[in-house]
Order: C-alpha cells, then sequence, then structure tokens
C-alpha cells in the first residue's frame, strides 16, 4: 500500500490505554506500556494503531472529556513519552491514529471555564447556551444518551448549556467561527507531531439545530439501540436536532481542506445516527470529506448471515466513491466472542469471526483482546467504573466489561499486566487466555490471527477489491471479491453445525486456503464430486475462481 493510501484496506489495531500495559505499576495502563508492547503489536501484522484518549482530563468518561487537547495526562505519561511511541512505531512501520473528541469538551477545560463566567466575554459563544423557558424549564426535550435532560444549568449566565454525553461534557458551539478554528488548531498540533491520522468521536454531534426544535417521539417498535440500550429513554426520540445537522458536512470538508495539507494522514469518523449507513456514506462521498467511516450496525446483539449482509450491501449501494470501515468490536460494547457467541467461548467461531471481518471490503478496525479471543468479563457493581453502567444498572452492565486489562502471562502477578492493583479485575478465563500461552500454540486464536493477516497482505483482491454477495443457505455468509481479472469465493459457517455451499455455475481454479479446525490449523476445504462444498461448524473457506 502506497504512502497516501495506507489506509485502503488497512488494519487498524484498537490500543485502549488504560488497559494495554501499565509501566509504572500504578494500576492503570499507560504510553510507556503502549511503547513496551509495539514490537508484539507489529508481531499481528495490522497496519496502524489508533490510541483511545490519553489526553489530560478528569476521567469523568475516561478520557473522553478533555480538559487540555494539547497535553499528555500525567497518568498516561508525558509528551516525551508520546514523542518516543511515534518514532519507535513508526520504525515499525507502524501508523498512529489518536482519538480527536471534537463535539464536547470536559467542564474543566479552560474554555468552558471562561464560557461560563458571563454572557460577554470572549469565549461566550464558544459553547451551546440557551435561556430557560417561560417557567424555568430546560429550552427543549433534548435526552442526553448517558441518561436524563441535556440541559444543565449555569448560574453565572442564567442560562442552560447543552450536553449530550454526561454534565461533565459540555458542548461545544460550531456555529461560532473563532470556535471551530480553534478546534482546527488543536488538531494542526498532532499533524506536526507526525500522528497519521484521526479517528473523530461523535462526529455527528459537533452542530445543534439552531432553533433549538423538540425532536419528534419515536414509536415503540422504531426503538433501537446503538450504542446505547433499548431501555434508555435516549431511544424515545428520533435525533434530529441535537446532532447529525446538515452543517457538519461543512465542517467535515474545512477539516479535510487541513488534513490534506499533510499527505497520507486519515480521518475516521464514528457515525451515530438514525440512518447511520446514510450517514457514513454522506461524509464519505468524494475527495473533500473524510477518508472513511465506521458506524455501530455490526456492533450489534444481531449476528446472522443475512443482517451482515444486509447491513454491508445497503453502506454498498449508497457509498459511491467513499470508504468503508468495518468493526464488530470495540471499548463500547460487550466483547464480540461473548456477544455473537451468546456467551459461549468458542475458538472456531472466534477465529471465524476475525476472518470474516478481515475478508469485507473496507478498512478494519480490530479492537486489543479480539487476537485473543477474550470474552467479556463479569463486573460486580461495586466494582464498576463506568458511569454509563453505574447508571443504568442491572438492566445494562456498562462498558467496563470489554475495558478489562490485556492478560500478557498466565502465571505472573495480575496476568503481567500490572504489579500493582489493576483499575479493573483481571478474569481467571483470561489469564488462561494470556499471551504467552497462546505463543506457544501454533494453532491459537493468536496465531490464526497473526497467519490470516500475513496471508491477507498478499491478496490484493481482499485488500482493494470490489465485494459481491451470493445466495446461500441461511447458515453461510457467502460473497465475491474481485479486481481486475482475479475473483475470490469466500466463505463462512457461522454456526455450529455442518453447513454445504453448491458452486453451481462456479468454477474453482484452485484453493487457495481454508481455515476450519484448531486442532488442525489451515485446511484445504472438501469438494465433492456434486460440486459441493462441505464446511465444518465455523469453517472459513477461500478459494480462486477461474
Amino acid at each position: 500500500m502506497g504512502q497516501v493510501t495506507w489506509w485502503r484496506g488497512g488494519i487498524i489495531y484498537q490500543v485502549y490505554p488504560r488497559s494495554l500495559m501499565d509501566s509504572n505499576d500504578d494500576g492503570v495502563g499507560d504510553l510507556q506500556g503502549i511503547i513496551a508492547k509495539l514490537d508484539y503489536i507489529a508481531s499481528l501484522n495490522v497496519d496502524a494503531i489508533w490510541i483511545s484518549p490519553f489526553f489530560k482530563s478528569p476521567m469523568k468518561d475516561f478520557g473522553y472529556d478533555i480538559s487540555d487537547y494539547r497535553d499528555i495526562d500525567p497518568m498516561f505519561g508525558t509528551m516525551a513519552d508520546f514523542d518516543e511511541l511515534i518514532n519507535k512505531a513508526h520504525r515499525l512501520n507502524i501508523k498512529i491514529i489518536i482519538d480527536q473528541v471534537l463535539s464536547h469538551t470536559s467542564d474543566q477545560h479552560a474554555w468552558f471555564e471562561e464560557s461560563r463566567q458571563s454572557r460577554t466575554n470572549p469565549k461566550a459563544d464558544w459553547y451551546a447556551w440557551a435561556d430557560p423557558k417561560d417557567d424555568g424549564s430546560a429550552p427543549n426535550n433534548w435526552l442526553a444518551i448517558f441518561g436524563g435532560c441535556a440541559w444543565e444549568w449555569e448560574p453565572r449566565r442564567q442560562q442552560y448549556y447543552l450536553h449530550n454525553f454526561l454534565k461533565s461534557q459540555p458542548d461545544l458551539n460550531f456555529h461560532c467561527d473563532d470556535l471551530r478554528q480553534a478546534v482546527l488548531d488543536n488538531v494542526e498540533f498532532w499533524l506536526k507531531k507526525g500522528v497519521d491520522g484521526f479517528r473523530l468521536d461523535a462526529i455527528t454531534f459537533c452542530y445543534h439545530d439552531e432553533q433549538l426544535r423538540d425532536n419528534p417521539a419515536k414509536p415503540k417498535d422504531q426503538r433501537q439501540g446503538r450504542g446505547f440500550s433499548e431501555d434508555n429513554p435516549y431511544a424515545y426520540q428520533y435525533h434530529y436536532y441535537n446532532n447529525t445537522r446538515p452543517q457538519t458536512v461543512g465542517f467535515i470538508e474545512e477539516l479535510r481542506g487541513l488534513i490534506n495539507r499533510y499527505p497520507g494522514a486519515v480521518t475516521l469518523g464514528e457515525v451515530s445516527s438514525e440512518d447511520s449507513l446514510a450517514t457514513m456514506a454522506e461524509y464519505t462521498q468524494g475527495d473533500d470529506r473524510l477518508h472513511m467511516s465506521y458506524s455501530f450496525e455490526l456492533l450489534t446483539d444481531d449476528f446472522s448471515a443475512a443482517y451482515i449482509r444486509q447491513t454491508v450491501e445497503e453502506l454498498e449501494a449508497s457509498i459511491g466513491d467513499g470508504w468503508p470501515c468495518w468493526a464488530i468490536g470495540n471499548h463500547d460494547v460487550q466483547r464480540v466472542a461473548s456477544r455473537w457467541g451468546k456467551g459461549e467461548s468458542n475458538t472456531d467461531l472466534v477465529k471465524m469471526l476475525n476472518g470474516m471481518l478481515f475478508s469485507l471490503r473496507g478498512s478494519i478496525c480490530s479492537y486489543q483482546g479480539e487476537e485473543l479471543g477474550l470474552t467479556e468479563a463479569p463486573i460486580e457493581f461495586e466494582q464498576l467504573q463506568d458511569p454509563f453502567g453505574i447508571a443504568f444498572w442491572p438492566m445494562f452492565k456498562g462498558r467496563d466489561g470489554c475495558r478489562t486489562p490485556m492478560p500478557w502471562s498466565k502465571t505472573a502477578t495480575q496476568a503481567g499486566f500490572s504489579q500493582g492493583q489493576p483499575w479493573l479485575p483481571i478474569p481467571a478465563e483470561h489469564a488462561n487466555q494470556a499471551v504467552d500461552v497462546q505463543e506457544m500454540d501454533p494453532y491459537s486464536v493468536l496465531n490464526s490471527y497473526r497467519h490470516f493477516l500475513a496471508w491477507r497482505k498478499k491478496q490484493t483482491v481482499l485488500i482493494e477489491g470490489d465485494i459481491e454477495f451470493i445466495d446461500t443457505l441461511p447458515a453461510v455468509l457467502g460473497f465475491k471479491r474481485q479486481i481486475d481479472d482475479k475473483t475470490m469465493l469466500v466463505l463462512f459457517n457461522l454456526t455450529a453445525e455442518i453447513a454445504y455451499f453448491d458452486l453451481g455455475t462456479l468454477a474453482l481454479s484452485s484453493l487457495t486456503i481454508s481455515y476450519i479446525h484448531s486442532e488442525h490449523g489451515l485446511l484445504a476445504g472438501e469438494v465433492d464430486d456434486s460440486d459441493q462444498i462441505k464446511l465444518p461448524p465455523f469453517a472459513s473457506f477461500f478459494a480462486d475462481l477461474s
């Protein structure tokens, strides 16, 4: 992949810095911990790492509440550590993507401290402020994702400020030209540092409706959770006016104009909207918007060949020359091994899921621990750290179960993550799946992940080719990837039963590879005389078509 288009079809490994590796034994992962594990990350054959926020923050939302966009939180280290991280990653040919939370700040950010003092200070309109209704109540019916009203009273201004997340995360006012320029200046600070791109958190939330119109109610049968649970009152509204406003595209184009001055730098937008697939397409159209975007559409409980096909086809039909990015796990949702494994840990299932994800058209985000097949960790209420989980317990247990520390060594203290007490507990079953255990097993999830990505790097058709789904039995997800005169047939058995695929008019030219059982490693698939492919449980099948 060339320097400028390295991201097209690239594999991006998400690092949650609190939980990767703790270098100073305070129980929290840090930048030196990431540096210590860069050789391991390089061994996975990924192209880039996306690092969740490490900026100065009161940590009310674990770094997604930034109090200084240009400084490192002491919990994670220093700017010198970050410089060392970038330099070592680049020596290992790993790109560095960092989170940017542009829509809101911490209430401890200097901008907000100034803005809240009066209606006449220089930053008075840098945040989304509004007068109360005549009866003193909130300006409208908008709700916050983390529960309750999206407005908080500020007595000094006798106004409410908007917060789409926690009340300690006030929303910036992107209708203000000076604010937008300040945001772009912060982004450029990191470009000058040498970062290779940005994952744009909550990018759909930058703008709000200036008329402050009420969001309409959503019928019960339309309520879906995408990044939040369906028992959250947030699901009761169509969020037409508090996010995904038309002006966002204009800001994205301003941002892209800046990014284009740094060749090779890339933008990845996190999209959450009423029609996320349509918004992904809109935000990535042409060469003056985001390079790529991803949504929560494959971060759901729904797991079937029909659902995956429908989701990908819907995006492909609308994205035009835009570019998708797919993920089946991240720091906000239950781990995929549990979510799609229905609570059962199955190494063959996990290998198949990784192979399926890495075979879709687009770039890919893979969350730390997915290369080990980690399951959701059980967290007791008194161990919870996540304010989202504390607010919605017990129906929604929060996001801590997917954020527990990485297990590096089965027998070491705290599984090799830290000599201190870790910020979240490490379950015994994770220690059994530790890196050192899986390193010794050539057919482990970890080694299958490495082998697959090493093989994928040589398959241009999987990195750049088009995708076309084919009709199969319900158990099987099947599609063709095609580039120039090369076509590859790709099949996944999503079930624990043997499944079959009839080749029909398709003709195999050669069997390329097939991941089947962990105890067998890599095997050629079985094709019988009737041109029927037999797929063992959770098998993945790849073959060139003549």
